[in-house]
């Protein structure tokens, strides 16, 4: 394979010698990007087992194809797998009962970033209060809107690589996002849970 300037050297190795079948240096790939997919995928499917469960089943999908990786930015080569693999999830999940908000946001998992120690109880409760809330609100957005918001807005992807994971043109990823940062915002405005130090103003 070529070098690629989107590709750090190192990566490139063991890009190459996981496609010759090194589970070695697929796992340090796997290092570089499962909290990345984790990530993505809970906040996806609002639910910390299926993230897991998504998560793996993504990565095993991704050792099996990486023969067919071409260059390019292998973030979103990466992520376009998770994201199908999340849409797998939510298409079975329309034949199982609907998860429950407090089974969403139960727990840590909603934290993804260690505590700072100069935070306060009160306001580290606080923070989880609202990251709950918007949780509840990303679940409740189109699927393909959730997606962009939460790779844009979350996880700071650019347009072209929100384009490249979900197959859509430059104008699609804009206009998706707009919408779900629009019904998002008016769902926090609406909101009766949302702290008041946090209330969005009208």
């Amino acid at each position: 394979m070529a070098a690629q300037p989107w590709l750090l050297p190192l990566e490139l190795d063991l890009i190459e010698a996981s496609a010759k079948g090194n589970v070695e240096a697929f796992n340090q790939l796997v290092l570089t990007y499962q909290q990345l997919a984790y990530n993505v995928a809970y906040r996806m499917l609002s639910d910390p087992e299926d993230a897991a469960d998504a998560t793996q089943d993504a990565f095993a999908s991704a050792f099996r194809n990486i023969k067919s990786f071409r260059g390019g930015s292998f973030k979103a080569w990466i992520m376009k797998i998770i994201t199908n693999a999340c849409y797998d999830y939510l298409r079975s999940r329309k034949r199982r009962p609907a998860i429950s908000l407090e089974s969403a946001t139960n727990g840590e998992e909603m934290s993804f970033d260690p505590p700072d120690p100069a935070v306060g109880p009160e306001d580290l409760a606080l923070k989880r209060e609202v990251l709950q809330l918007i949780q509840h609100g990303l679940s409740g957005l189109p699927e393909d809107q959730r997606l962009v918001l939460i790779l844009s807005d979350v996880q700071g992807f650019s347009y072209e690589e929100i384009a490249e994971v979900t197959g859509a043109n430059l104008g699609t990823v804009k206009s998706r996002l707009s919408r779900g940062r629009a019904a998002l915002r008016d769902f926090l405005k609406q909101s009766e849970l949302l702290p008041s130090s946090f209330r969005l103003s009208k």
